[in-house]
């Protein structure tokens, strides 16, 4: 697909594979942390909604399960795709959980806080269900926690990325 630097940083998804943004097979990607147990975890409903709404035009979710805030992500791997499969009918990949801020932050939520919000604010992550869209030349855009998935500047965001 790309050599985009940030489309190429391995993690782990849910399996205990290694797996790149690219191997996706997605040309955009919106990468989102989540958590089970958080105010905004309604917002699984919203990313599936586009899940399957942009899938077939090559997007795709990607769930970063992290318990960095407040503990709201304590379960194991396979406990997080139960939640997400029976509550929320997710179908979009969650990978492995992963910490976002901090010296051992994942590699690639290292990569993604540089990029500045709308508001020109980089650096760490603010809460569960940050959002950030990653195109196929591997540009990024930030969405904080609290900015709903299905809001028209994020939904317009995905159009824009897809039609590139």
């Amino acid at each position: 697909m790309t050599d985009s630097p940030v489309r190429s940083i391995p993690f782990t998804d849910a399996q205990g594979t290694e797996k790149t943004l690219d191997d996706l097979g997605a040309d955009v990607v919106l990468v989102v942390n989540v958590a089970s147990k958080c105010g905004l975890t309604p917002q699984y409903e919203q990313l599936e909604e586009l899940q399957r709404l942009y899938a077939d035009r090559g997007f795709s979710v990607v769930g970063f399960p992290c318990n960095q805030f407040f503990g709201q992500e304590p379960g194991s791997v396979e406990q997080i795709l139960e939640f997400c499969s029976t509550t929320y009918g997710v179908t979009f990949p969650i990978t492995d959980k992963v910490k976002v801020n901090g010296k051992n932050a994942a590699d690639l939520y290292k990569e993604l806080k540089q990029t500045p919000d709308a508001g020109g604010k980089a650096g760490r992550v603010e809460w569960n269900f940050e959002k950030f869209l990653v195109s196929p030349d591997g540009s990024v855009q930030r969405f904080r926690p609290k900015q709903k998935p299905n809001d028209p500047e994020i939904v317009e965001a995905i159009e824009a990325a897809l039609t590139r």
